[in-house]
Formats: structure tokens, C-alpha cells, sequence
């Protein structure tokens, strides 16, 4: 399967856009303002797309080499990160995430790349926390963060991590498919005017 996969020119380590990429890039394209960050970009096919479609400055962020190395052949500034840890305060207007959120049980975890893409954790939330930890410290004033949500994820334990880091959400874009449904958020600090 890996010898198919190359040959059609996949990226076996590397996300590729799926339904939860589609929702992301129309949300994002959609409300999208100033400097762009995609994290996790995987890819870099929601980054493309609003840096094409809104001709804005984007910068695609993952933990996986290989992920930054395919945004940055996407037109796409491709950077290597944890979460948001590299970035400055109120670098950017609009952060984007498509979070792994896939509950993985420890013992059938596997050490790869494409486990760093699926995997959420036992609870779905592993990557999620963190990032709305810290996503206000790094969203302008004015910004929004559009964040998707797996119903397998815990929707009402992600809307009190949201509402615990500060935010106010609303649906951007929603899609019911046969195992889970599909919800970006779009978030801004509640205390923004």
C-alpha cells in the first residue's frame, strides 16, 4: 500500500484533506482576516486555499517535518511547531486548527506520523487543551480562532474548555456524517468589544 501511495505522489506521513479539511477551509475562507495560522497543517491544503482564495499572508504550522515541508511546496509558509509555542503575543488575526481528536486507547497506540495527525488522546482533547490554553496569548485583538469539533471529541467538555480560556464561540459550519458530526467553532475573546 505504501509503494501505491507514493506512486501516486501521497504523502504517507504526511495528513491529507479529508471531509474535516473541507469544513475547515470553508469556515476559514469564509471569515478569515490579516495574518493566517494554520495549525496542524498537515498538508497545507486549508492554508493554500486561504492564502489563493483571500490572497492573505498564511503561515502553516505542524509538529511533523514532513507536513511543513508540503505546505511550504503548497506557497504556504511552512513552519515546525508545537501547538503555538514559537509564536510571539498577537502575532496573528486568524488561527485555524483541525485538531487530532481521534480517543485513542494507550495500548493500541502505534509511534508514527500519521498517529501524531489522528490521535487525541484516550479522551479525544489531548491537543486541544493546550491550545486553547494558549491561543489567547498568541490571537490579536479583534481575532478569531476557528476551531473544528468531532462529536467522538466531547462537544459539551470542548464548549467549557472554550467558554474556561475566555471565549465566545458560534458555528461556522456544521456536517452530520454517519459516526460523528462535524462542527467548526468560530471563537473570539469574550471580553473583545
Amino acid at each position: 500500500m505504501t509503494g501505491l501511495a507514493e506512486r501516486r505522489g501521497l504523502d504517507v506521513d504526511v495528513y491529507q484533506p479529508a471531509e474535516d479539511s473541507g469544513l475547515l477551509a470553508e469556515a476559514t475562507v469564509e471569515g478569515a482576516h490579516g495574518r493566517v495560522l494554520e495549525v496542524g497543517t498537515g498538508s497545507g491544503w486549508v492554508a493554500q486555499r486561504v492564502r489563493e482564495e483571500r490572497g492573505l499572508r498564511v503561515v502553516g504550522s505542524d509538529l511533523n517535518p514532513h507536513a511543513a515541508k508540503r505546505a511550504s511546496e503548497r506557497g504556504v509558509e511552512g513552519v515546525v511547531a508545537d501547538l503555538l509555542s514559537p509564536f510571539r503575543a498577537d502575532a496573528f488575526d486568524t488561527i485555524c486548527f483541525n485538531p487530532p481528536y481521534l480517543p485513542t486507547d494507550p495500548d493500541n497506540e502505534w509511534d508514527d506520523w500519521m498517529e501524531h495527525a489522528l490521535s487525541g488522546g484516550e479522551s479525544g482533547r489531548a491537543l486541544i487543551e493546550p491550545f486553547l490554553a494558549d491561543v489567547g496569548r498568541v490571537l490579536a485583538p479583534g481575532g478569531d480562532c476557528f476551531l473544528l469539533v468531532s462529536s467522538l471529541t466531547g462537544y459539551d467538555e470542548v464548549i467549557e474548555l472554550i467558554e474556561a480560556a475566555g471565549f465566545e464561540h458560534a458555528v461556522a459550519v456544521e456536517e452530520s456524517f454517519p459516526f460523528e458530526t462535524l462542527t467548526v467553532l468560530r471563537l473570539s475573546r469574550a471580553d473583545a468589544e
